[in-house]
């Protein structure tokens, strides 16, 4: 095992698709200096990490190994994948039950041996999830919280980048909300290199519109589906964003996120957790930035809260 002082540590629980390919890409980017496997699953996890590891020689130093939960103590970051994948056709909130299960029997084995860290939620649904992860685990405010709406936003981005035919790097956009259906789409704060969208727009004689809008909208939300009716699973899209919050909180290195977060009062809502633009740094959600929403977003937004608040008291 490799000796550092600065030893940057990352147990990831579930190595199906999703939580290999996070292991993959943190190593790929040279994040940690040791990532813990574990599963329900024994054999998988050695095959993913002697296969993961055997490339390291080109990429840095990465220690990669199968693990039990006992192993999670000192972690920098926990990182939950496990549960079961969406069916086509299927929405992320039909997981609820089967998943919040899974959320509950790892817990009880997490509170056994967790010393420190930060937990990532990427199970979803991701704000159904989040929210009994931090009841289960008791822990402070922002030291859990969910992947949320982050793919989303980037896929926003993607989106708008491509009808404007510019680099997604120079577009701010965000979703909000929950991380399925009902996501909100922040058109009121999306700008180009700080120029509001639609002055922006209109300066360079681009086509902007309402139809082109809920046509987006369309398209970011469903995006998740059509990938699984293709492929029968993603897991490229959100191992990147993962890497990008990991490496927020392994370095200290403070970024602004749409990130699923359990809400006490914040965007006038409590007790669930939705995705709102957060501060992200090594104690995991530093601050909730509180956007002023038009009013339609802020319907929209409270509307959500209550759909969540209902399926969490069913639960």
């Amino acid at each position: 095992m490799i000796n550092n002082n600065n030893k940057r540590k990352v147990s990831i629980i579930g190595c199906g698709c999703v939580g290999a390919t996070i292991a993959y890409a943190l190593m790929i980017k040279d994040l940690v200096n040791e990532i813990v496997l574990i599963d329900v699953n024994e054999a998988y996890t050695v095959g993913e990490s002697l296969d993961i590891r055997h490339g390291i020689s080109y990429m840095g130093l990465c220690y990669i190994h199968p693990g039990e939960y006992k192993d999670v103590a000192d972690s920098d970051l926990i990182i939950i994948t496990a549960g079961r994948n969406r069916r086509p056709d299927e929405t992320r909130l039909d997981m609820a039950a089967d998943n919040v299960l899974v959320a509950k029997n790892i817990c009880e084995e997490l509170k056994k041996y967790y010393t420190s860290g930060v937990i990532l939620v990427v199970t979803n649904p991701v704000d159904i999830i989040t929210a009994k992860v931090k009841e289960f685990m008791g822990l402070p405010d922002g030291v859990v919280f969910g992947t949320g709406c982050i793919l989303d936003s980037s896929r926003f981005t993607y989106l708008i980048a491509e009808h404007l035919q510019l680099s997604p790097r120079i577009i701010n956009a965000q979703i909000i909300g929950e991380h399925g259906n009902n996501q909100i789409a922040m058109w009121s704060k999306v700008n180009v290199s700080g120029m509001p969208l639609e002055k922006f727009c209109s300066s360079m004689n681009v086509a902007f519109n309402e139809d082109i809008k809920k046509q987006i909208e369309k398209e970011v939300s469903g995006m998740g589906t059509e990938i699984i009716k293709r492929k029968g699973r993603t897991h490229y899209g959100i191992a990147t964003c993962v890497c990008y919050i990991a490496d927020s909180i392994l370095n200290n290195r403070s970024t602004i996120a749409s990130v699923s977060c359990y809400l006490n009062g914040q965007y006038g809502v409590d007790g669930v957790a939705l995705s709102v633009p957060c501060i992200i740094s090594s104690v995991g959600v530093e601050r909730v930035i509180e956007e002023e929403l038009s009013d339609a977003e802020k319907e929209q937004f409270l509307r959500t809260a209550g759909v969540l608040k209902k399926y969490l008291e069913e639960l």
